[in-house]
C-alpha cells in the first residue's frame, strides 16, 4: 500500500472529546488530503490505518504527523528518531499551563494549532494558527418546529432548557440547579433537562443535586435524564430551546455550536471557546465561570427574551464560521504550509 502523506494519531483506548473532534473532521479532511491512521480506536469502518512498526520505515518524502495528545506526540518523536522523515504537528486545546513536560514536547514540533484565543494564552510560545472547531450541520440541524419537537421529548412544560455533558462539578450543573430553582419557582413554563452520564465517582454529588431539587418542589421540572446513545442527541438539542454550558474549565466545547445549529439560544461560561464564538444579545449570553449571581441575572434575562430570534441567528453564525469542511480545509491548507517548508 501507498503511504499517504497524511498520518492522524489515535492513541487513546477510551472515547474522548479529542477522539471525537479527530472523527467528526476525518472524512472531510480525507476528501482533501489522503491519510492514514495510527490506532485502530473506534475509527469507522474502512478507515485506513498504519502500524508503528511501517510508520518508522517511512523515510522516502516528508509526511504530516497530526498528533493531539502527548502520547502521540511521543510516537512521533520516537518514530522520527528511528528513521521516519516526519514533520510533527499538534493541537493545543488545553485552559490551564502546560506541565514542563508538555513544553518540551512541543518545542520539538514543527507547528502547533490551537482551537481559540483562550487556549492560545496559556501557551508560552503563540500558535502558528489558530484553527476552530466545526460540527456536522447534516447532523445538528433545526427542527420543523420548535414546539413540535419539543413536545416529542415527553417531558413536561412548555419548552426546555438543556445542559449536556457527564454530570460532574467540572460541568456546572449544580450552578445550573442553583440559579434556575427560584426563576423556576416564578415562571411554570421551562423545564431543565440534565443529559449525561452519572460515573460511580459523582452519585453523591447528583444525590446532592436531586435532594435540593426535591426541595424546592422541582422534581418533575429539573430532571435527570441519564446518558443518551449518540443517536439520540440531535433530536435532544433540536427540543431545547436553550442550551447551558456551564463549564468551569473546558477545552473547546463543540456543545455551544451543536446548540445553535438546532435553533437554540444558549448561555455559556467564559470556558472553552464560547466567549469567541457567541455574540452577546445576539445569541445568547457568556459569563464568568463559577458566578452564581451572574448566571441566575443572564438566566432570568433569557427567560423574557426571543429564544428563537437568537436560535436562527444561532444557526446561521455556525453555517458562516464554523462547519466542519472549513475545519477540515484550514487543516490541510496549514499541513501544506508545514509539508512547503
Amino acid at each position: 500500500m501507498k503511504i499517504p502523506r497524511l498520518i492522524l494519531g489515535n492513541s487513546n483506548r477510551r472515547f474522548s472529546g479529542v477522539t471525537s473532534t479527530m472523527l467528526q473532521t476525518l472524512p472531510e479532511v480525507h476528501a482533501l488530503m489522503p491519510l492514514v491512521v495510527l490506532g485502530t480506536h473506534h475509527l469507522p469502518e474502512k478507515t485506513p490505518t498504519i502500524t508503528f512498526r511501517e510508520l518508522i520505515k517511512l523515510n522516502d518524502q516528508p509526511r504530516i504527523f497530526h498528533a493531539r495528545r502527548n502520547d502521540e506526540m511521543i510516537q512521533a518523536l520516537a518514530a522520527r528518531k528511528l528513521g521516519a522523515n516526519l514533520k510533527i504537528v499538534f493541537t493545543s486545546t488545553a485552559q490551564r499551563h502546560h506541565s514542563g513536560f508538555t513544553r518540551w514536547l512541543m518545542n520539538r514540533m514543527d507547528g502547533i494549532i490551537t482551537t481559540c484565543s483562550a487556549a492560545e494564552s496559556y501557551l508560552k510560545n503563540k500558535a502558528d494558527v489558530v484553527i476552530p472547531h466545526g460540527i456536522d450541520l447534516q447532523r445538528y440541524s433545526p427542527p420543523p418546529s420548535k414546539q413540535q419537537a419539543w413536545k416529542s421529548l415527553g417531558f413536561p412544560g412548555e419548552f426546555g432548557i438543556g445542559i449536556f455533558g457527564r454530570v460532574r462539578p467540572q460541568k456546572g450543573v449544580d450552578l445550573l440547579i442553583a440559579a434556575a430553582i427560584p426563576l423556576l419557582k416564578k415562571d411554570p413554563a421551562p423545564t431543565i433537562v440534565i443529559v449525561g452520564e452519572t460515573t460511580p465517582k459523582f452519585r453523591d454529588y447528583q444525590k446532592q443535586l436531586q435532594a435540593r431539587i426535591d426541595e424546592a418542589g422541582l422534581g418533575k421540572r429539573i430532571i435527570f435524564h441519564g446518558k443518551r446513545p449518540g443517536p439520540e442527541l440531535p433530536a435532544l438539542f433540536q427540543g431545547m430551546s436553550l442550551v447551558a454550558a456551564l463549564s468551569r474549565n473546558e477545552g473547546f466545547g463543540l456543545t455551544v455550536l451543536e446548540a445553535m445549529a438546532c435553533h437554540c439560544a444558549v448561555l455559556a461560561s467564559h470556558a472553552g471557546a464560547w466567549q469567541d464564538i457567541i455574540t452577546e444579545g445576539q445569541h445568547g449570553f457568556t459569563v464568568p465561570c463559577d458566578n452564581l449571581e451572574a448566571t441566575r441575572g443572564a438566566l432570568s434575562k433569557l427567560l423574557t427574551s426571543d429564544l428563537a430570534v437568537m436560535g436562527r441567528c444561532g444557526r446561521k453564525h455556525v453555517e458562516e464560521s464554523y462547519t466542519i469542511q472549513r475545519e477540515a480545509g484550514a487543516l490541510v491548507d496549514f499541513y501544506q504550509k508545514v509539508l512547503d517548508r
